[in-house]
């Protein structure tokens, strides 16, 4: 069992990385796939990454409790592939479609809470590889909003503990892989 962590920026090539690197396990792939097609521009970020993807994957979508699908679809004999932990930070932070301040404290959504807990749990437990891709949003200019330094925050302590559970974790910048961990 191995589990690896793909970050980078936007457009950065972290998936189409992370993607290689489960073709190459030779073992059939389970997609969990964490966007929502909220709009047009994000309807065609998902149609483009599907279209990347192998027809023999299994694809679910899982836009809040990876946990549960991580612990019903993991076996030694598979690997899954996770993309991505932003979007997941984002599906559950807005869950309750709460109206956010731009100034002052943010209150996360219980949900929240037991989520990210549950996953970082699976991920401890989990029974076969296990890919994560997820954005790095804390190298540029701090954002004014109070909910937008909150998801820079609580994006850059997920990243640390699912980095701190894995083996392997690779920055990918311009398409290029850079190994942090493991070999």
């Amino acid at each position: 069992m191995t589990r690896t962590l793909i970050f980078g920026g936007a457009r950065s090539g972290k998936s189409a990385y992370a993607e290689q690197l489960a073709i190459a396990t030779g073992k059939p792939v389970i997609y969990l796939a964490t966007a929502q097609a909220g709009d047009a521009e994000m309807q065609a970020r998902i149609a483009h990454h599907q279209q990347r993807r192998p027809s023999t994957w299994r694809t679910v979508e899982c836009t809040t409790d990876l946990a549960l699908v991580i612990e019903q679809a993991s076996t030694p004999d598979n690997v899954i592939l996770i993309d991505c932990l932003t979007l997941w930070l984002s599906n559950l932070l807005f869950a309750e479609n709460p109206d956010y301040p731009e100034i002052g404290n943010i209150t996360p959504p219980e949900l929240f809470s037991l989520q990210r807990s549950a996953f970082l749990q699976a991920l401890e437990t989990v029974a076969g590889d296990v890919i994560l891709v997820s954005n790095e949003v804390g190298m540029g200019i701090i954002p004014q909003g109070a909910i937008s330094r909150w998801f820079v925050d609580e994006a850059g302590r997920l990243n640390q503990a699912v980095a701190a559970r894995c083996e392997q974790v690779t920055w990918v910048a311009a398409g290029l892989p850079l190994p942090l961990k493991g070999a």
